[in-house]
C-alpha cells in the first residue's frame, strides 16, 4: 500500500533539476476484506419479493414519446452553500522547475535499444527552461498590504525555482515563498491581491467529530478539473502517522485528520471544510493501493488525511512573521507506551501495573534539557502542564504549543515513583543530534 502525496505531477522528456516532489512512501499496512455474498444474495431475495407498487412505480396516461423535464427548482443543500463560500478561495499551484538536458558521446543507439551501460559517458546540463513538474492546490486565507496569503503544502512548492497559481476565475499569476515547514507539510506563498475577490475562513478543528459531513477542494489530476468538490465524513478525528523525508526514512509523526471524502493526486494543499464553509483541515495526503495473496485480497479505499486547522495557522502565522518554525526541544527520544509490551514494561520500566499509556523516554541528545532536570532513561512521561500524556502526539502537541524560552512543567514515572519537574526550553528542535526517529 502506498501513502500518496497528492500532488500530481508532469511526465515530460526531460527531467527536472534538483530532488522534485515525491509521490509516494511505501508503508507496510494490510486490510483483509470479509463476506460480501451473503449480503449480496439477501439483497436479491429482498428486491425479488417487491412489488412494483411498493417500489415507488407509477403509470400515466398519455401519448408515448411526450416525457418532459419536471420544472420543480431543485433545493440548495448544506454542502453546495458551503462550497459556494470557499470555492473562490481555492487555486491551483504550479511547480515550475529548470529542465535538464542528456548528452552522450556515442551515436545514442545504444540507449535506443534500452543498453543502459553507456550512461557513464552522458553528461547533464541544466537548459534555464521552466518547465511544469507538477501541480497542487492551496486556498486563500488572507488578503493584506495589497497581497493575498494562500497556504499549502511544502511538498507541492518543493524544489521549485518559480511558481505560479491559477484562481477559480482562470487568472494566472506568480506566487513568491513567504515560508515553508517540511515537519508539518506546510507552506505559505503570497500573490498579488487585486484580483483576489475571495477569502476563506478557518473553523475549530478541536471541535469536529467522526461521522460529521465534510467536503474536500481542489485540482484532483491537476488545473484540467480544478475548483472539484467532493464529500465524505470524519473517518477520525485524530490518527497518528509517520512523517517521512525524500528517502523514506521516518523523521517525525503528526497528528491529522482522517477522511473518507475522494481525495487524488493534485488534491494536496487544498480545503477540507465543514458544513459551515469554514477550512478545518488542509489535505497532504492518503493510503491507496492494494494487498493480496492466495486466501484474501484487499483494496484500500477512503482514507485521506488532513493537517488540522488549529495547528495550521499557529505554523502559517509563524511562516509569516519569521519564514520559518523554530520549536522548543525536550532533548530526549521517545516512544509511546502502548507500543512497549507488557513484559518489556514490567523488566524495563517497573512502572504501576495501572499505567497504561504515556510517553517513555528511550534516549537523550548530547545535551539534554531533560535529562538535566531530573529525567532518566525509561521513565514515562504522563503530563506536560494541565495536558494529559497518552501518547507521542500528544507530547508534540503539547509542546509544540509552547515557545523557546517558556517554562512547562512535566509529570512522569520514574519506576513506580511520580514525579515533576520544571523545565525552562532553552532547546529548539533545530538542535537536536540523535539519531532517533522520535526526538522531543
Amino acid at each position: 500500500m502506498d501513502k500518496q502525496n497528492n500532488d500530481t505531477q508532469t511526465d515530460t522528456n526531460t527531467k527536472p533539476k534538483g530532488n522534485g516532489v515525491g509521490k509516494t512512501a511505501t508503508i507496510a499496512v494490510v486490510a483483509a476484506l470479509i463476506g460480501g455474498g451473503a449480503g449480496g444474495g439477501l439483497a436479491y431475495y429482498g428486491f425479488s419479493r417487491m412489488s412494483a407498487d411498493n417500489m415507488g412505480v407509477t403509470s400515466k396516461s398519455g401519448d408515448a414519446g411526450t416525457t418532459a423535464v419536471t420544472k420543480t427548482k431543485s433545493t440548495s443543500s448544506a454542502s453546495q452553500s458551503a462550497f459556494k463560500k470557499v470555492k473562490g478561495a481555492v487555486v491551483s499551484v504550479i511547480n515550475l522547475q529548470k529542465a535538464s538536458t542528456s548528452t552522450n558521446s556515442d551515436d545514442g543507439w545504444g540507449a535506443l535499444f534500452g543498453d543502459e551501460s553507456s550512461s557513464s559517458s552522458s553528461n547533464s546540463s541544466s537548459s534555464g527552461e521552466l518547465t511544469e513538474y507538477s501541480e497542487g492546490s492551496g486556498v486563500i486565507y488572507q488578503k493584506k498590504d495589497g497581497y493575498a496569503y494562500i497556504v499549502t503544502n511544502n511538498h507541492v512548492v518543493s524544489g521549485s525555482d518559480k511558481l505560479e497559481v491559477i484562481l477559480s476565475d482562470g487568472t494566472k499569476l506568480t506566487a513568491d515563498k513567504v515560508g515553508t515547514d517540511s515537519v508539518t507539510d506546510l507552506a505559505v506563498l503570497k500573490i498579488k491581491g487585486s484580483k483576489v475577490k475571495t477569502v476563506a475562513n478557518f473553523g475549530n478543528s478541536n471541535s469536529i467529530s467522526a461521522g460529521q459531513t465534510v467536503l474536500a477542494v481542489g485540482s484532483p489530476l491537476g488545473t484540467q478539473y480544478a475548483t472539484s468538490v467532493t464529500q465524505g465524513i470524519v473517518s477520525a478525528k485524530k490518527r497518528t502517522v509517520d512523517v517521512t523525508d525524500s528517502s523514506g526514512n521516518t523523521t517525525n509523526e503528526a497528528t491529522v485528520i482522517q477522511t473518507d471524502a475522494a481525495i487524488n493526486n493534485g488534491n494536496s494543499g487544498g480545503p477540507l471544510i465543514n458544513l459551515n464553509g469554514q477550512v478545518i483541515g488542509i489535505t497532504s495526503m492518503k493510503l491507496s493501493g492494494s494487498s493480496s495473496s492466495s486466501s484474501d485480497s484487499a483494496t484500500i479505499e477512503g482514507m485521506g488525511f488532513a493537517i488540522p486547522s488549529d495547528e495550521v495557522v499557529s505554523i502559517i502565522n509563524q511562516l509569516v512573521k519569521n519564514g520559518k518554525v523554530v520549536r522548543p526541544a525536550l532533548g530526549i527520544s521517545v516512544v509511546s507506551l502502548s507500543d512497549i509490551s507488557s513484559d518489556q514494561q514490567s523488566e524495563l520500566l517497573n512502572t504501576p501495573s495501572s499505567l497504561k499509556s504515556g510517553v517513555v523516554v528511550a534516549g537523550f541528545t548530547s545535551s539534554s534539557i531533560a535529562k538535566d532536570a531530573g529525567l532518566a532513561k525509561y521513565d514515562v512521561i504522563v503530563g506536560l502542564d494541565d495536558t494529559k500524556i497518552t501518547d507521542v502526539a500528544d507530547l508534540h502537541t503539547a509542546l509544540y504549543k509552547h515557545k523557546v524560552g517558556d517554562t512547562v512543567k512535566v509529570t512522569y514515572y520514574h519506576g513506580s515513583t511520580k514525579k515533576t519537574a520544571s523545565i525552562k526550553l532553552t532547546q529548539t528542535d533545530e538542535s537536536l543530534s540523535t539519531s532517533s526517529s522520535s526526538s522531543n
